[in-house]
Formats: structure tokens, C-alpha cells, sequence
């Protein structure tokens, strides 16, 4: 026996919700004007509505036609004109009590038009409520020189009834404000955040690597005079380092590139994973680490580098601060202290990376720059013993350690850095570690 699949079902509704949907304001407005206007001359809804007067009821005619519709189609500028709209829907609504038609279904339209004015008045709102206060107050007294058979009581509760619903609809407005309120300091939240990574990432980048170039620089404008046949290593040097600077600057402008596509809309979403997984795949990694201790010591910088332990792929945000842990002490090293021994420790455990980074020099000193002048560039070839630059707290404090250790923090690790008690500089990270699938 075989079953077929009946015609209708959630499928068939897809289309008209999406056309509503994607109609706007306008469309849904004028469906559902319209909607209530239809409904207000179906015969089982006759006797659903608002009734305020009870006065002796008048035979339905072209006037009641009339003044139904003029119920309920103003209901298409809700929420373009609420004021507009409520003020032609109550007078409708006022006229059609006062002369005593029979219920209909269409003065739902009056309720509709309060809730809108409550929910989407922006501009005198006070004066709004106020002349539909008068104009509910004129209408009971109309009613009751008419002859209507309602006393104050009935009167209030219907008004209690009004106000009510106008209230619903102005506390739907405050909690819409305030989401979009929210919404805007999360934006501005999320801005100040992005411009922060942005300008550790170009301190990151561009200070190690100018620092380097400087000091290669240097170094090779001493051994023209002194050594020429050896300056050539040093100006191969310096391009390397140039072209690890412009790797890294293209990385950082690809992430830019991404950020700001992912800020366009749903329609970036499903390319952008192809370009973030690319962006990823060219990162600067704790592996490439080497790469940095390699420059140093092209910079003239001893650096001494160990690793410990098993090295596992990580996220890319872990592999990046443990590189730009590394990367910013280096920097700091041949900045502050250019010529005095460095050691760099990376130790890879089951639960955490632990990166150690030394830098010798004289304690209690607050701030000469090794980097500058002559003897910087005699340091970093090594042919003299010139006095070390004293290696102090002063100069370390600055911008990278405080973004570093702010980019350290975001990933629940912990970055502590000062003097030594027995002299010179160090640096000390702890970044947890996670499986690379989160």
C-alpha cells in the first residue's frame, strides 16, 4: 500500500512568510488594514468589537460602510503617521458610537491604532495622548446627552481599557530603544576592541622589524669603513628582515581586509571562510619563531634559543601570542640592551606553553636606547667590547608589554615582566593551551 504525501503542509507556508517578511513596514501595514476591513462585514464576526454608547441601533447603510472602513484602512500608515492614523481611526470610531450603528468588527481598528501611536510616536507624544484624553472625554458626554444608558463607571472602565493598551505599546517602544541603545555601545565596544588588536598587531609588527633594520643599518654603515668585505651580510640582512616585514604587514592587512567583508552582511559569510582559513594558514606561528631569533642575531643580538617538550599544532590565537610574546622581547632586547646575551626558553607542556625570554644587563638603570648611534652598530657586529647599555625597567613598560599582556590575558594566560634581582631583564608567559578543533 502506498501513501501520497498530502499537497499542503509547512512547505507550502515558506513563500507567503518570506513574502511578508521581505514586504517591509508598508506591505504588512497594508495587509493588514486591508485583512481587518474584510473581516469587519464577515456576518459571524458582527458582534465582535467595541461597543461604548448602547444607544437604540441605527439600520446599517452606506454611511456605516463608510465609517467601518474608515476604521480600519488608515491602519496602513501605523507607523509612518501613528498620530495621523489614530486621529482619523477615533473620529470614525466617535462618529459611528454617536449614531448608533450596529457593532462591528472593524472598531478592533480603534485598539490597533492606540497601540501603534503608543509604540511608534516619536515627536509630541504628550500632546498626542492629551487630545485623544479630550477627545474620549467629548465623546462621553455626546453619548450621554444621547440618551446612552452608561454611567462614569463604564465610562472610566472603557477609558482604563484605551490608556491601557496605549501603555503596552509605549513599553514596547522603551524596550526597543533601549535594545538599540544597547546595540550601539556594543558596536562602540567592539570598535574601540578592534582598533586596540589593530594597534597591537602594527606595534607588533613594525617595531620589531624596524628596530632589527635599524640596528642591521647600523651595523652595516660601520663595516663599510672598517670592514668592508663583510658589509654586504649585513645590508642581506636587512632585506631579509624587510621581506619578513612586508610578509607580516600582508598578513595583517588580509585579516583587515576580512574583518571588514564579514562586517557587510550575510552574503560575505560564506566566502570568507575560504580567506579566513588562508589568513590563518599564513599567521605568524610559535614555530616561526626561530625565524625571529635567526634576525636578532643577524642584528648582532647573542641569542641563545631551547625548546622543551613536544611541540602541538594550536589554535591560531595561542600560536600568535606566543610569536608576539617572543617577537616583543626580542625587540625590547636589541632596543634597550643591544649586545648583551639573550635567552629564550619555550617549554611546551600538556596544559599550557611557558615562554621565558632573558635579556643580561646592569639592574637600577632607567633608559638608555642601545639601538642609536655608533656603538649600537660596533655591538651588533661584535668585533668590540664596547660598555653594555644598561638594561632597565623604564624603557620596558611601554605600549607592547601592555598590549602583549593584554593579548596574553584574553586567552587566560598570565605575561609578567621586570628587572632581575641580579641584574637585566625579563619576560615570562604563560598561555593555557586547547585542542585545535575549538
Amino acid at each position: 500500500m502506498t501513501y501520497r504525501q498530502p499537497s499542503w503542509g509547512p512547505s507550502l507556508l515558506r513563500a507567503p512568510l518570506a513574502c511578508w517578511r521581505e514586504g517591509g513596514a508598508s506591505f504588512q501595514d497594508g495587509v493588514l488594514a486591508v485583512v481587518l476591513a474584510l473581516l469587519a462585514f464577515a456576518p459571524t464576526l458582527s458582534n465582535i468589537g467595541a461597543q461604548l454608547g448602547d444607544l437604540p441601533e441605527r439600520p446599517a447603510g452606506v454611511l456605516s460602510i463608510v465609517l467601518t472602513l474608515a476604521q480600519t484602512l488608515p491602519l496602513v500608515a501605523r507607523r509612518r503617521s501613528p498620530a495621523a492614523c489614530l486621529a482619523v481611526v477615533a473620529a470614525a470610531f466617535a462618529a459611528h458610537q454617536a449614531l448608533g450603528f450596529a457593532t462591528t468588527f472593524g472598531s478592533v481598528g480603534l485598539y490597533v491604532a492606540l497601540y501603534s501611536a503608543g509604540a511608534h510616536q516619536v515627536r509630541f507624544r504628550g500632546s498626542t495622548a492629551a487630545a485623544a484624553s479630550a477627545g474620549y472625554v467629548a465623546l462621553a458626554f455626546v453619548l450621554n446627552r444621547l440618551g446612552s444608558p452608561l454611567g462614569p463607571a463604564d465610562f472610566s472602565a472603557f477609558c482604563l481599557t484605551l490608556a491601557a493598551i496605549w501603555l503596552v505599546g509605549s513599553s514596547v517602544r522603551v524596550r526597543r530603544a533601549q535594545e538599540a541603545e544597547r546595540r550601539r555601545l556594543a558596536a562602540e565596544v567592539a570598535t574601540a576592541a578592534e582598533r586596540a588588536r589593530i594597534a597591537r598587531e602594527l606595534h607588533d609588527v613594525v617595531t620589531h622589524h624596524v628596530t632589527a633594520m635599524v640596528v642591521q643599518s647600523d651595523a652595516a654603515q660601520f663595516l663599510i669603513t672598517s670592514a668592508p668585505e663583510r658589509a654586504g651580510e649585513g645590508l642581506v640582512a636587512v632585506s631579509d628582515t624587510g621581506r619578513r616585514a612586508l610578509r607580516e604587514l600582508r598578513y595583517l592587512l588580509g585579516v583587515l581586509e576580512a574583518t571588514g567583508e564579514n562586517a557587510t552582511g550575510e552574503n560575505a559569510v560564506g566566502g570568507n571562510a575560504a580567506g579566513e582559513a588562508a589568513h590563518a594558514e599564513r599567521a605568524p606561528t610559535l614555530g616561526r619563531a626561530t625565524d625571529l631569533v635567526e634576525g636578532a642575531r643577524r642584528s648582532g643580538q647573542p641569542v641563545e634559543f631551547s625548546e622543551q617538550g613536544d611541540r602541538r599544532p594550536q589554535p591560531v590565537d595561542v600560536e600568535l601570542a606566543a610569536y608576539r610574546v617572543v617577537q616583543e622581547a626580542l625587540t625590547n632586547a636589541m632596543k634597550y640592551a643591544a649586545g648583551q646575551p639573550t635567552r629564550v626558553s619555550v617549554h611546551h607542556g600538556g596544559e599550557r606553553i611557558e615562554i621565558t625570554v632573558i635579556t643580561d644587563g646592569a639592574d637600577g638603570a632607567d633608559g638608555a636606547d642601545g639601538a642609536d648611534g655608533a656603538d649600537g652598530a660596533d655591538r651588533a657586529d661584535g668585533s668590540s667590547q664596547a660598555a653594555p647599555v644598561p638594561h632597565g625597567p623604564g624603557p620596558q613598560g611601554g605600549r607592547g608589554l601592555a598590549g602583549l599582556r593584554a593579548r596574553v590575558r584574553m586567552l587566560d594566560g598570565q605575561l609578567d615582566a621586570g628587572p632581575r634581582p641580579e641584574g637585566g631583564f625579563e619576560v615570562r608567559a604563560t598561555i593555557p593551551t586547547k585542542p585545535l578543533q575549538e
